[in-house]
Formats: C-alpha cells, structure tokens, sequence
C-alpha cells in the first residue's frame, strides 16, 4: 500500500472519528488508560487503550490493518484533545452572543427570523465564513423557552415536586405535561455530565463517606455518596441494595477518577464495607498510603457531620421524589449537579462547593452558561449548533 493512499485513509478515519465524537455518549472514559467507543453501524462497543506505543482498539479494522489507527482511535483522541482544553480553563463563561459560533469572527449580521408557534427566533450569518446560526443553542425546537426550562431546573432540584413545575410552567403560558419536565432533567443532566467529567476538581486530600436510603420503584436501596471535607464537593455516588455489606469499591474508584488522585485521609461511619473497599481501593504498602478513620461518633473533632448535613439535604428531596423509577436515574446525578454547581454554602461563605473546588460558572442563568458551553464544546459541526 502507497503512503498517498495510505494517508486518504487515515483522513476518513478521521472524519469518521470526528462524527463520532461529535454524538454525546459515544466516547466513555473508562479510566486515565482505557476508554470504550460506540460503534457507527451497531449497539456494539470497542475498547481503545494507551500503551507506550499509542492507542489501540479491537476493532476489526485496527486489528487487522496495519494503519496505526482506526475512527475509534480517532474519537478518543478528539475527545482527550477536548478533555484538555476544558481543564485548562476552570471558568466556564457565557457564549459571546456578537461573534460567530464558528469561527468567532465579529462581522456578523441578521439573516431573517424563523416563526414558530412561541415565538420568533432572530437567525444570524457570518460574512466570512458564511454559516448561519441562531443562539438558542441546546433549546433548539422546545415549546418553553431556555428561561423557563432553567428557571423549571431550578425549582425541581430546590425541592419542587414535577406536578408543581408543571403548574409554574402553566402560569407562564406554556402548557406541558409532567413528563415533559422529567424529559427536560433527563435531556440536560445528561449533557451537563458529559460536560463536568471533563474538569478535574481541585479537591482536598480528605474525603467522606456515608449512605442514606431511598426508594427505587417502592424498594429500599441505599445511596453512597463521597464528598470532599473542606470545599463539600459531592465526588462520587453509588446506589446499592444494603447498606452495610454492599461493595462500595465502585464508588472508591469513581472518586479517584474524578478528582485524579487519591485522599491522603478517608473518614467514614465505621461501616465494614467502607473498611473493605479502602482495603482494596486505597491502601498500599508505601508509607504515604490513604489513612483511613473510622467513626460513629456524633461530637468532637472526628465526626461525620458535614457529611450528615449533605444527607440531610437529600431527605428532603426525596421526600417530594417519593421513589425513584430506576437506580440510574438522571435525578441523582442532576441533584449531585445542583449542589456542586447552583447551591451555594454558609460554610462555603456563600460559594458553592464547585467555586470553592476552582470551577467557576459565570452568567446571570449559570443553568444557560453550562447548558450551552455542554453543547458548544463537543460539537463542532452547524448542524449541532443550528438546525
């Protein structure tokens, strides 16, 4: 095989690479090595890792073509390529609503108004790269606009039930069902989590862990969560059917992925299973290993109580879920999402635990900035912008 030839296809390899980036959940980070990629033409998943000598994939077309590289390679690498940009940056700020979304030119200028049955929506094009665009980025074809579906945001996770949403959304004139709202949570957690996994926070060394119970479909599971000890960041979370006995090495693992390193201090309740895990997770035989303490007490300086105060904002949440429809749902990752990043904290001095963990969301709607920043970083392409 000639080099020309060989380069044309390692170019479609990396337009295919590029589609497949560019679609939210395709890439999955397993761990700082390993990550799996959605195939294009099936339900199927590969898995891409890095060795001294590059990424690999078990795909058939890397396993047996002596290329180098496959689209699945390719996604990854975009997709580490837009894991650092975002680290660099810990502000997230507002789309620039005077320069293009392409090419971030300023000679931009008003091309029509699209009608619909809400509203006018003004389009915009760029002399000079010619695309047209509208910015009601990420709320593309919704009946409320992105007010109202953020304000709707705001008030589920502050504790208002689905039904008393709806009720708000129908005093502003937009009539939607219950169901509409939950699709809403489940659209935008899901997006705003694909966003966050990329920035690491700047956590402390000392982590805590403890359990609450909820109900999943009318069944008792237990909630494990782990939180930083002095910006209250909410790390990592695990649903689990027992609250003493469950393996909560998952959770472990979760928290050292998402903060890239692990406590040099682990405080829990003095539950086994946490015991257990730290064994496996967190101990070494090296001098600076993780040092776990383990506790019941309620007074004195080795309590649990800011994790108890985390807790107690959970009850009361879930006294308004009631029950939740399955252990993944999107509510409890739009809630760790609400308390990382929308709730600020007295003890914090009015910050909220992502500010005090280095990550700083700007704007007048915060729920507007990451829902457009989510959409905006992964997706280069117009029709992901405007359609």
């Amino acid at each position: 095989m000639d080099t020309q030839h060989t380069l044309q296809l390692l170019e479609v390899r990396r337009m295919k690479g590029e589609q497949i980036a560019a679609v939210v959940g395709s890439v999955e980070r397993v761990d700082a090595n390993s990550y799996r990629v959605h195939s294009q033409s099936s339900e199927m998943w590969y898995g891409v890792r890095h060795n001294l000598r590059g990424w690999s994939c078990d795909c058939p077309d890397f396993t047996h073509r002596d290329l180098g590289a496959c689209k699945h390679t390719f996604a990854v690498e975009l997709s580490v390529a837009i894991r650092d940009r975002v680290e660099q940056s810990r502000v997230i700020e507002p789309l620039d609503v005077q320069s293009c979304l392409f090419c971030y030119s300023n000679n931009v200028v008003r091309h029509g108004v699209r009608h619909n049955q809400n509203g006018d929506i003004q389009r915009f094009s760029c002399k000079d790269c010619g695309k047209r665009f509208t910015r009601n980025i990420g709320f593309e074809r919704l009946k409320a606009t992105p007010q109202l579906v953020t304000s709707s945001l705001q008030l589920y996770f502050s504790g208002e039930s689905l039904r008393g949403t709806q009720k708000f959304l129908a005093m502003q004139g937009v009539k939607v069902s219950p169901q509409t709202v939950h699709n809403w949570i489940t659209k935008y957690v899901g997006l705003m989590e694909k966003y966050l996994e990329q920035i690491t926070p700047k956590v402390s060394d000392s982590w805590r862990a403890d359990e609450l119970y909820l109900k999943v479909k009318g069944d008792m599971k237990y909630l494990f969560a782990m939180m930083d000890n002095d910006t209250r960041y909410w790390i990592a979370q695990q649903v689990a059917d027992h609250k003493g006995v469950s393996d909560v090495r998952p959770l472990l693992h979760e928290a050292q992925e998402v903060a890239g390193k692990k406590p040099a201090t682990f405080i829990t309740d003095g539950a086994p299973n946490f015991h257990q895990a730290y064994n496996k997770e967190y101990r070494t035989r090296y001098s600076d290993s993780t040092t776990h303490i383990a506790h019941i007490r309620l007074q004195g300086d080795m309590n649990n109580n800011r994790m108890e105060r985390m807790n107690g904002e959970l009850r009361d949440r879930e006294k308004v879920m009631r029950s939740l429809k399955s252990e993944n749902s999107p509510i409890l990752k739009g809630l760790q999402i609400f308390h990382n990043h929308f709730r600020p904290h007295m003890g914090l001095d009015g910050k909220t635990p992502g500010e005090a963990a280095g990550i700083t969301i700007e704007g007048d709607n915060k729920w507007i900035t990451l829902i457009q920043n989510a959409v905006r970083v992964p997706h280069l392409t117009e029709g992901d912008v405007s359609r």
